[in-house]
């Protein structure tokens, strides 16, 4: 089982430097060797459809990722937002 649970890009202009950055979301269940539930990132170029980077995280790797990224909002001045889920 493999269920999307979001998908864009970076917000960089995009250039010949840098292409902007494309990023997914997933849960999963059928990641080899995990044993269980992850929670699937994929990163990778915009246009680059399979040469990303994809990891599984555990719910516990997934929560921690999800407080670094509220810590980089508050240290960029921005309200982190509530602990809910935006897609219910």
């Amino acid at each position: 089982m493999k269920q999307s649970i979001d998908s864009a890009f970076d917000d960089h202009p995009g250039d010949d430097d840098k292409p902007r950055t494309a990023w997914a979301v997933a849960a999963v269940d059928d990641c080899d060797g995990c044993g269980d539930l992850r929670v699937e990132l994929t990163l990778e170029d915009e246009g680059g459809h399979g040469t990303g980077v994809t990891g599984h995280l555990a719910p516990a790797t997934a929560r921690r990722l999800r407080a670094a990224l509220a810590a980089a909002l508050r240290e960029v001045g921005e309200d982190p937002g509530r602990d809910t889920d935006p897609y219910r």
